[in-house]
């Protein structure tokens, strides 16, 4: 038998069993994590128990969406659920980018549950020197 000790992960099962799981149309929250790593922006989505090839990333113009499936797992007929925590459906994030970044080369990598895409930050975004030229000096105009 399965022992409950903590109350409020009765209240978070109430409420997402009230709201149901997430659908294409209205997807749950996807938590993540969004910090700068040296020239890129690494955002790190947690998304356990979900394959690789349930998870959709999408970015048109500076709108990066980010949607991941995890689906039931495959029971047989005699089997009786006595206690379902882990949240099914679907789960959505949308971040928008800022122009500063290089969108044509995000990377994705997906590890232990972990959803991480690396967005170079664009040449143009970079600080840069500008040298100064030196003139040839003074001209006179003579007339």
């Amino acid at each position: 038998m399965l022992m409950r000790t903590d109350p409020f992960r009765e209240l978070d099962r109430l409420t997402q069993h009230l709201m149901g799981p997430g659908t294409w149309s209205k997807p749950s929250a996807m938590p993540m994590d969004a910090y700068r790593e040296g020239d890129e922006y690494v955002v790190a989505f947690d998304v356990p128990g979900v394959s690789a090839d349930a998870i959709d990333i999408d970015v048109e113009r500076n709108m990066l969406t980010v949607k991941a499936e995890r689906r039931p797992a495959t029971k047989a007929d005699e089997v009786h659920m006595e206690l379902s925590e882990r949240p099914l459906g679907v789960f959505s994030r949308q971040i928008v980018l800022a122009d500063t970044l290089d969108t044509e080369h995000i990377k994705a990598d997906y590890d232990a549950g972990v959803l991480t895409l690396r967005i170079p930050i664009a040449e143009r975004a970079k600080p840069r020197k500008i040298s100064i030229g030196v003139g040839s000096g003074r001209k006179e105009i003579s007339g």
